[in-house]
This record gives structure tokens, C-alpha cells and sequence, in this order.
């Protein structure tokens, strides 16, 4: 129960400072998108994004900057199995599953729903 918890409570957090981004300053919600993914790669970078997974859980992964963190996590894991090659390999091997899901999803929602004009 605490686990799910935790993961709600990050993820709402995540989520209320990213509509408050929207409502009260001039940020489109494409640079929020990019701002989130960004922010979640430097705080992963500097170490400090990896804690706030360890008590979120998926509240923290499953946002953009949880995505942020798998692609600067899968980089360091990667550089540090295989040396300076990693840095081209480690974030598509940490990605790959869900680019593919989002993709494939994606191609899937477009052939069976008419878009809008």
C-alpha cells in the first residue's frame, strides 16, 4: 500500500508542477515536454534523480523525466561496461522498448482511428 502511495504522490507532484508550468507562464506544453525530459537526464546526471525513483517508483519513471533518466542512466551503465563505445549504445538500449511500444502503438491508433481536420 505505502508503495502505491509514494508512486502517486511523486507522480502528482511531477504532474501539478508541470500544469502550473502551463498555467502560469508562457511554456506550450511541447516545452514542458522537452523541459521535463531534460531536467529528468541533468538530475540523473548529477545523481540526484535516482532517490526520488527509489521512493516513487513508477510515480517517477513514468513521467517525461523518468525518460530523461532512462536515457542518462542507460548511458552511465553502458560507458561503464564498455568504455567510450557506451556513450552511443547506452541510451538506446535503455530506451528501446518503450520507443518501440510508442511507435508501434502509435502506427497501430493512427490505422484504426480517422484523425480529425
Amino acid at each position: 500500500m505505502e508503495t502505491y502511495l509514494m508512486a502517486f504522490i511523486i507522480g502528482g507532484i511531477i504532474c501539478v508542477i508541470g500544469q502550473l508550468l502551463m498555467d502560469l507562464t508562457p511554456l506550450t506544453p511541447a516545452h514542458v515536454l522537452v523541459l521535463f525530459v531534460v531536467l529528468g537526464g541533468v538530475l540523473s546526471g548529477l545523481g540526484l534523480y535516482q532517490p526520488i525513483v527509489d521512493i516513487g517508483g513508477a510515480g517517477a519513471t513514468v513521467p517525461l523525466s523518468g525518460f530523461g533518466h532512462a536515457l542518462v542512466s542507460g548511458t552511465i551503465e553502458e560507458i561503464n561496461k564498455t568504455g567510450f563505445w557506451g556513450i552511443f549504445s547506452g541510451a538506446v538500449k535503455a530506451t528501446a522498448t518503450g520507443i518501440t511500444a510508442a511507435v508501434v502503438f502509435g502506427v497501430i491508433m493512427a490505422v484504426i482511428f480517422n484523425p480529425k481536420g
